[in-house]
C-alpha cells in the first residue's frame, strides 16, 4: 500500500510534466506557423503581380527603381483607381495615408472629408516592394463584409395617424445620443481596414472598443488555430486601423453601400 501510495504523487508529476511539454511545443509551433504567414503573403502578391512588372523593367530598366519614378507610379495607380470607381453611380471612399485623409466621393466629386487622428498599416504596405504593393493599390478594393457596433441602417417605426387629430409632428432626432462608433470592413482581397472613434470620453466608450477587439481577435484566434491544427499556414491579411472622429466614422459607415469600393494612396 506505501508503495502504491508513493508511485501515485510520481506519476501525476509526470503527467503533468508531458501536458506542460506538449503545451509549449503547441505554442511554439502556433508561433512559428502564425510567423510565416506574412512572408507567405507577400510571395503570393509577388506571384500574382510580378508578371506585370517583369512587362515593366523590360521596357525600361533604368528607371525602374528611381525615387521619381515610383512616385509617379504611385500617384498613377491612385489616380487609375479612382477613375474606375468614378466611372460607377455609387459612392465610394478614398483613403489617403500621405496626408491622412479620407473622402467620400461620387463621380469625382468629393462630398464629405475626415481627417485622421492616427493610422497604423501593415508593414507590407508601408516597406515592401513598392512596385507591387502600387500594382495592386491600381484597382479599387470591395468590401465583402462589415461588422460594427452600430447598426448599418438605422430603423425608425412611424405609426400612421388615423385622422388629422392623431396627427404628431415628427420628433427632432437626439442629437446628443453618442453610441460608439467602431466598424471593421473586410475587401476582397483579404485586407482588413478598422475605423475606430477617437473619442475616449466616456468609460463606456473604453468598454465597447475592447469588448469589440477582442471578439475579432478571439474570432481570428480560433480561426488561426483550426488551420494550424491541419499543418497550414494561418492566413495573413493586410490591415489599417484608423482612428477618426466620431461623426465622420458614422457618416463613412453608413454611406458606403453594402458592397461599396474603397481607394488607397500610401
Amino acid at each position: 500500500m506505501e508503495t502504491e501510495n508513493a508511485n501515485k504523487p510520481s506519476v501525476r508529476k509526470i503527467t503533468f510534466l508531458i501536458l506542460v511539454i506538449i503545451c509549449l511545443s503547441f505554442i511554439v509551433y502556433y508561433s512559428v506557423m502564425s510567423m510565416l504567414g506574412p512572408s507567405r503573403k507577400l510571395t503570393e502578391l509577388k506571384q500574382e503581380f510580378s508578371a506585370e512588372q517583369q512587362e515593366k523593367k523590360k521596357d525600361n530598366n533604368t528607371v525602374f527603381t528611381d525615387t521619381a519614378y515610383l512616385r509617379l507610379i504611385k500617384e498613377r495607380a491612385f489616380l487609375q483607381s479612382r477613375i474606375i470607381m468614378a466611372q460607377t453611380d455609387s459612392i465610394y471612399l478614398t483613403i489617403n495615408l500621405a496626408d491622412s485623409s479620407m473622402n467620400l466621393e461620387i463621380s469625382g466629386v468629393v462630398v464629405h472629408k475626415a481627417r485622421m487622428s492616427s493610422f497604423k498599416a501593415s508593414r507590407i504596405l508601408t516597406s515592401g516592394n513598392e512596385n507591387i504593393i502600387y500594382s495592386m493599390l491600381a484597382t479599387p478594393f470591395t468590401i465583402t463584409s462589415a461588422q460594427a457596433t452600430i447598426k448599418k441602417e438605422p430603423v425608425m417605426m412611424k405609426m400612421a395617424p388615423k385622422d388629422t387629430s392623431e396627427y404628431k409632428p415628427d420628433i427632432m432626432p437626439d442629437t446628443s445620443i453618442t453610441e460608439p462608433v467602431n466598424y471593421i470592413m473586410e475587401m476582397t482581397n483579404g485586407t482588413r481596414i478598422f475605423v475606430y472613434q477617437e473619442e475616449e470620453e466616456k468609460r463606456s466608450d473604453r468598454m465597447t472598443l475592447l469588448k469589440f477587439d477582442l471578439n475579432d481577435r478571439l474570432h481570428q484566434t480560433w480561426k488561426a488555430l483550426k488551420r494550424v491544427a491541419v499543418f497550414k499556414v494561418p492566413e495573413y491579411h493586410l490591415f489599417i486601423r484608423i482612428r477618426l472622429p466620431r461623426t465622420d466614422a458614422k457618416i463613412i459607415y453608413r454611406a458606403l453601400p453594402k458592397n461599396g469600393q474603397i481607394s488607397l494612396f500610401i
